[in-house]
């Protein structure tokens, strides 16, 4: 197995561990603020708002940060630090007593979640632009895996060895996976040309403002995650208005994880028809059908029928982001990859924050059922906008990127 290829594998095996590992923890985090003491309702639902959250906020103002220091100091340093520092906040929080220690934790997690988008930017920078779509959607399709079943196997940790062992696997796996890339992964030295530029950050940021393409497919980005998180902590409830089964936390469960099934199914595939026929291409075919696919489910009167669009839906999502990431890859030179996607993946925690606080408050303003319809218009409206950016001239990232610096002097 060459090297390259050896790098993929360790990587998407990581990737699995680690997106794996960080969502086993999510379906209890409620559960355990209250067992830190005889607290209200109220208090524990806010507290679990907060700390759910704050890793988010912290995520998506590192991501960037962590993305320059990768493009240079080497990507797997990077990788390395980040994947320990997530075990170790993990590790920690099976040893707190009060929600504001676990606060802190959830925020210094936040401050080190590096390891997705720098494994992208690192077989992003050893991929070949014309293949890129194919590859970095396999690669995606390890972290969907571990991030549908991360869920499932914390809810049955906890239940089975209590919520400190649980937080301890949880640390070991994704300790793992650290030592998987130290010692598996080999980077090759990037080489600067001679006289080759240094882009400031703030040129970077400007830059990605002032490129057309590159804020229009960050904003997309960050539709599609408001898009997936709107609904997410409404589907229990919509989907108790579906059906009179008990067991109503299972079947919401099988419901969402449909969506994550279908995108499991038809990333790759989306990657390499965006390598054969353009990714703006494709971008606009996937928006339009997540709209197509999201707005009947507002108007549904079976579950199976919900789970059956919401897997239709899963289908066009899964593709949205290997090729957004792969636009990223043909647009952005090399030596600011990972700072490039860092600020993408900053719009992705953007919307990760946005999506349930939009969806609560549109469903608390006129129905559950309405924020399909409004998540489908925002689809919509990012098609409009796609869709003027690509008859617009063609410009050069490049180009864009020493204007900025000029107008600075």
């Amino acid at each position: 197995m060459d090297n390259q290829k050896k790098n993929f594998v360790i990587m998407w095996i990581a990737n699995f561990l680690v997106a794996g590992s960080a969502t086993m923890i999510m379906p209890f985090l409620s559960l355990y603020i209250e067992t830190f003491g005889n607290h209200s309702d109220d208090f524990v639902q806010r507290w679990s708002g907060l700390v759910f959250g704050v890793t988010f906020v912290a995520a998506l103002i590192m991501s960037p940060v962590w993305g320059r220091i990768a493009d240079k100091y080497g990507y797997k340093p990077i990788l390395v630090f980040t994947a320990m520092g997530i075990a170790m906040s993990i590790f920690l929080m099976g040893f707190t007593d009060t929600v504001y220690e676990l606060f802190l934790l959830r925020l210094f997690m936040g401050i080190v979640t590096g390891f997705i988008p720098t494994s992208l930017a690192f077989i992003s920078s050893q991929t070949p632009k014309e293949s890129a779509g194919r590859t970095l959607g396999t690669l995606q399709m390890g972290s969907v895996t571990g991030t549908l079943f991360g869920p499932v196997l914390g809810g049955l940790l906890a239940d089975t060895v209590g919520f400190q062992y649980t937080f301890i696997l949880t640390a070991c796996a994704i300790a793992s996976a650290s030592l998987l890339v130290l010692t598996g992964v080999k980077e090759r030295k990037r080489t600067k040309d001679h006289g080759s530029h240094i882009y400031k950050r703030g040129t970077v940021f400007q830059g990605i403002l002032h490129h057309r393409l590159m804020i229009n497919v960050m904003i997309i980005s960050a539709l599609i995650q408001i898009g997936n998180f709107s609904i997410q902590p409404l589907l229990s409830l919509y989907v108790a208005e579906l059906t009179a089964a008990e067991d109503v936390a299972l079947l919401a469960g099988v419901t969402f994880s449909a969506t994550g099934v279908g995108n499991l199914l038809f990333a790759r595939r989306w990657g390499r028809i965006g390598d054969s026929i353009g990714y703006e291409k494709v971008l606009s075919i996937l928006l339009v059908l997540a709209c197509c696919f999201i707005i009947p489910q507002a108007f549904v009167t079976e579950l199976w029928q919900l789970i059956i669009l919401r897997f239709l839906y899963g289908i066009a999502v899964g593709g949205m982001i290997p090729t957004t990431t792969a636009l990223m890859r043909r647009e952005a030179p090399i030596d600011i990859q990972g700072e490039v996607m860092g600020y993408n993946t900053s719009f992705r925690f953007l919307g990760n924050i946005i999506g349930p606080v939009f969806g609560g408050f549109v469903s608390g303003l006129i129905g559950i059922s309405s924020v399909f319809l409004v998540t489908g218009s925002l689809f919509v409206l990012a098609f409009v906008f796609l869709r003027f950016t690509v008859k617009q001239p063609d410009q050069d990232f490049e180009d864009v990127l020493l204007e900025q610096e000029l107008l600075k002097e």
